[in-house]
């Protein structure tokens, strides 16, 4: 059964995701108004993935949210919202991994919802092609978010096949602290696995070999 913690900025609008995550045999852990209050006041039963209902709010606010708390780099999360083309690489980069139009079909949600609980990235069309097109002026030696030192060390670890707990034991660093790392690193690369985060590391010069 997947974990569900629910960001939304209704009550109302949190209900209506509670059952329809339900009846598609969800467990819901959490439910909050805010990416700042969910980042705050984490459940005991950490979530599989984290849905996020942008409602009415500004992206500029919302990826502010996202970059001050780091919240969506801590965990898989699926974002609700149709956003600017502009806004698309730089939610990945803090975290998002899946993005979906706020009207779609509850099948299409849990299957998104899976899947990114699952290490995948889903796209909607639009938000595909903004993301190509996005990349396409890019450079291949420069990241927008450059990997901090600790990043650096903890995807050498990566690259030597290494998972989260041994990571852990080796930097002296939790498990949880691990994971956050891990997650950042694959944001700040534009990678969906661990894999591709290894080989686009490769390519970039940031892994000793």
């Amino acid at each position: 059964m997947i974990r569900v913690l629910i960001v939304a900025p209704t009550a109302r609008a949190r209900r209506a995701l509670e059952l329809q995550l339900q009846a598609r045999g969800m467990e819901v852990v959490g439910s909050f108004a805010s990416v700042e209050s969910a980042a705050e006041n984490a459940p005991e039963e950490e979530p599989d993935v984290v849905l996020i209902d942008s409602g009415e709010a500004a992206f500029d606010d919302l990826l502010e949210s996202l970059q001050v708390s780091g919240f969506a780099r801590g965990t898989p999360t699926v974002l609700l919202a149709t956003p600017p083309a502009e806004y698309v690489a730089r939610l990945l980069r803090n975290g998002i991994r899946g993005v979906l139009p706020a009207e779609s079909a509850l099948q299409a949600l849990a299957l998104a919802l899976e899947a990114v609980a699952h290490g995948l990235l889903v796209l909607d069309a639009r938000e595909t092609a903004a993301l190509a097109a996005a990349r396409s002026f890019g450079t291949a030696a420069e990241l927008p978010e450059p990997l901090t030192p600790r990043e650096k060390e903890v995807l050498q670890w990566l690259a030597a096949g290494h998972g989260n707990k041994e990571i852990a034991a080796r930097l002296n660093i939790s498990d949880h602290t691990a994971k956050f790392h891990v997650a950042s690193i694959l944001g700040k690369l534009g990678a969906s696995t661990r894999a591709e985060a290894v080989s686009i590391g490769m390519r970039r010069g940031l892994i000793l070999i």
